[in-house]
């Protein structure tokens, strides 16, 4: 249904906004959009609906709860992918996560580059590895660590929500 990918689109739109503004996705947003997403679908589909967005939620939401586990993004992140699958299903969120994840990456290459670390980062990583190799030890690798590169996660998930409605619009 389409109205379900509206809806989704306005409340990332919301998302989009309050990441840029403080690089926090706030709860107020994400928990009554992933309650309503349930309750639209059951309404709207029975019992089909309610097993659709549920799995939709365990989806988004158990997938990127990993990459949080990893401290690759945030617990607003988290829920903002169990919301997208709430409305739109287990394949859609699955496939906006794939997708965000790459847009997230190129995102972070271009970062690098602007800031001209990437030679830097590379001889350390080179470096570490090296000593990992030579000496046995992993502790350079662990002494060596530094800052993560920030950025607004939701800058990588718009465009990966919209490949995605494109990829499923094929």
């Amino acid at each position: 249904m389409t109205w379900m990918y509206i809806v989704c689109g306005i409340l990332l739109t919301i998302a989009l906004v309050t990441d840029l503004r403080s690089m926090k996705i706030p709860n107020k947003l994400t928990v009554p959009g992933i309650a309503v997403g349930l309750l639209f679908n059951t309404l709207f589909g029975g019992w089909h609906g309610f097993l659709f967005a549920v799995a939709g939620l365990g989806t988004g939401f158990g997938f990127m709860l990993i990459l949080y586990w990893m401290g690759a993004i945030g617990a607003g992140d988290v829920k903002l992918f169990g919301l997208i699958g709430a409305w739109t299903g287990a394949a859609f969120a699955w496939q906006s996560a794939l997708y965000s994840i790459f847009f997230a990456g190129i995102i972070g290459i271009g970062i690098l580059l602007w800031r001209r670390e990437t030679i830097m980062r590379l001889r350390r990583v080179a470096f570490n590895l090296g000593g990992l190799f030579l000496f046995r030890s992993g502790k350079a690798l662990i002494s060596g660590r530094e800052a993560h590169i920030r950025f607004p996660f939701m800058t990588a998930v718009i465009p990966g929500v919209v490949s995605a409605y494109l990829y499923f619009l094929s």
